[in-house]
């Protein structure tokens, strides 16, 4: 066997990890784009996106889970959210107020028509799950330094 099956957990764990986390991205977005309709939103499907690639790394190890998503993309997506969240508020200002829903309203029942509410959810899910991968990959680091010392 190479280095690279070594790494990781067993192959029970990566198999099923396989099979599942592609299922656990996709409830973590619509968790994020039905938020606005039913229990959810843009902090719940951001963790359960951000669970979804530690899930990765905890089966096949810090290398892989690194090409699917980089520390720099992480830092990308996580500033990405903030400066999205920043500008939905302001442009409230444009109407007069800080967060003013300057998108209408819709229609009770339709997945689209909740106003910026679905673009603050993507905001924060993409804000909460790039830091909660950041914050789980200096985990993973400071634990690896400490093991070498």
């Amino acid at each position: 066997m190479s280095k690279e099956h070594d790494k990781g957990m067993s192959l029970i764990v990566k198999t099923i990890t396989r099979l599942t986390v592609g299922l656990i991205l996709l409830y973590g977005i619509y968790i994020v784009f039905h938020g606005h309709i039913s229990p959810g939103g843009g902090f719940a499907g951001g963790v359960i996106i951000a669970l979804s690639f530690i899930h990765i790394m905890l089966a096949y190890g810090k290398e892989v889970a690194f090409k699917k998503l980089s520390k720099s993309t992480a830092s990308f997506f996580e500033s990405l959210g903030a400066i999205l969240f920043l500008a939905i508020a302001l442009l409230g200002f444009t109407g007069g107020y800080f967060f003013l829903n300057f998108i209408s309203k819709g229609e009770p029942f339709k997945l689209f028509s909740a106003g910026m509410i679905p673009l603050c959810n993507i905001a924060i899910a993409l804000k909460v799950g790039a830091g909660l991968f950041a914050i789980f990959v200096v985990l993973v680091l400071l634990r690896l330094e400490s093991e070498d010392k």
